[in-house]
């Protein structure tokens, strides 16, 4: 059941206002004096709390009301506070409700002003509770993997991806062959890393090979290495990657590249543990956990004939798909400012609002590389301490430019706001909302325009 506390030293107001809400099915708390109000905060679930500004009596400075304030912020950030206030000067009050008291409302209140603004924040609250809890239990689930595994550093805070994460420490300790889908730039090699690091080869090497870096006719050379005069060039012997990576584990990426030989090549290593050097009839035993990576669609592959299907299945024992950046939107910030605090060009350099919501509105095609790129850019064209959405040169930050710029040309005047606040019936919460402000935006208009608020 909805529930709202009152905290105020008169009895009468805290009846009054549970015969109001009693009428709307709100459960109505009271407390007399601060610690009360904290106590019952502790103990009960509480959606919105009424208080009072002053509790000691011939008091009128409201400095009771903003300790307790910051109490409940303290031990409740995001818990919806209404001010009551009996007195004239409505200083305090609004300076709290800029660092984030939700309304003030003067004694003797409005009846139907004053249900309103807590119908609309209980509801408000109730889903920014939601999601706070959420957020919490990610931050939680996240903590809980990096005390219990070694996640190579990694930064990420969304859910495809803690679920990602989670997939691959588990299956780290098995013997398997471990196959990583996603995008390019999405960050496959580093959950290979981390898969290595919580192996039982953790201390064995860890070798890469970008099989779509390199020459068709060299790949099997670069795998299983080549004897002097194998081909044009080799004056020397060759060492592979798997002899390379005996004892540990070897990561191939872009594996869909690997040529119809190296795939055979491979396939028999997988199965036996044996290879030969090109060049060479001596057959050599190794033991190497194989970690593969694509971006490309192999079972399309197969169909095609480019890619063997018993290759496929030995490769893909365990696959792990890797969300592009895009559709892990909770990766972007944590990501952005790590990349920034990363960076020694960009010492003291933070993200500015409005380079944040760019941040956010961009669709990565580039992934996790294309986002370190944009801030290093960024860390560079700055020209003071703060990032600002022209410095990330993204299209998404010229649109949220040119919307800002709009907006400011259309700002509201004195009569908008005044007739969106008569609309609301005087909830300057509702009134924000619909001139398409935050609350905060709309008390800096009504100081400068010298509207009371009262």
């Amino acid at each position: 059941m909805r529930t709202v506390l009152v905290i105020d030293d008169n009895p009468a107001v805290g009846t009054a206002l549970d015969l109001l809400f009693g009428l709307r099915d709100i459960r109505v708390l009271t407390a007399q004096s601060p610690q009360q109000g904290l106590d019952l905060l502790a103990r009960e679930d509480i959606g919105l709390v009424l208080q009072d500004m002053n509790f000691t009596a011939d008091t009128t400075s409201g400095q009771e009301g903003v300790a307790l304030f910051r109490a409940i912020r303290a031990r409740h950030p995001d818990l919806p506070i209404i001010l009551l206030t009996a007195w004239t000067h409505l200083d305090i009050a609004v300076d709290l409700a800029k660092a984030g008291a939700a309304d003030y409302l003067a004694k003797p209140w409005d009846d139907q002003k004053l249900l309103a603004s807590v119908e609309n924040l209980l509801e408000l609250g109730a889903s920014t509770r939601e999601v706070s809890r959420l957020h919490e239990q990610r931050r939680r689930a996240v903590r809980e993997l990096e005390a219990r595994y070694d996640l190579r550093g990694l930064v990420f805070a969304s859910e495809p991806m803690t679920r990602v994460v989670e997939l691959a420490c588990h299956v780290a300790r098995a013997d398997v062959p471990v196959l990583i889908v996603g995008p390019n730039g999405a960050g496959k090699e580093k959950i290979a890393e981390i898969v290595q690091a919580n192996s039982a080869v953790k201390s064995g090497p860890f070798v890469t090979l970008n099989c779509g870096a390199l020459p068709t006719e060299l790949i099997e050379a670069e795998l299983f290495g080549a004897d002097a005069g194998a081909y044009t060039g080799a004056n020397k012997m060759r060492e592979g990657k798997f002899e390379a990576a005996d004892g540990g584990t070897l990561f191939l990426d872009e594996i869909g590249n690997l040529p119809p030989a190296g795939q055979m090549k491979l396939l028999r290593v997988l199965e036996t543990g044996r290879f030969e050097r090109l060049g060479s009839n001596r057959e050599r035993q190794v033991r190497v956990r194989v970690i593969s990576a694509t971006n490309a669609d192999l079972p399309a592959m197969i169909r095609d004939g480019r890619f063997r299907e018993d290759l496929y299945y030995r490769l893909n024992t365990i696959q792990i798909a890797i969300a592009p950046l895009g559709e892990r939107r909770d990766d972007v910030l944590p990501l952005a400012r790590h990349f920034l605090a990363d960076n020694p060009l960009a010492a003291g350099k933070r993200l500015s609002e409005d380079a944040e919501r760019a941040l956010l509105a961009h669709p990565w095609p580039g992934n996790v590389r294309e986002l370190r790129n944009t801030l290093q850019r960024a860390a560079l064209l700055a020209r003071g301490d703060s990032i600002a959405a022209a410095d990330l040169g993204l299209p998404a930050a010229a649109a949220t430019a040119a919307a800002a710029q709009a907006a400011g040309a259309e700002e509201p005047d004195r009569a908008a706001i005044e007739a969106a606040i008569e609309r609301a019936g005087g909830v300057l919460a509702q009134a924000a909302g619909e001139l398409g402000l935050s609350r905060q935006a709309l008390y800096r208009r009504l100081d400068r325009l010298g509207i009371k608020r009262d």
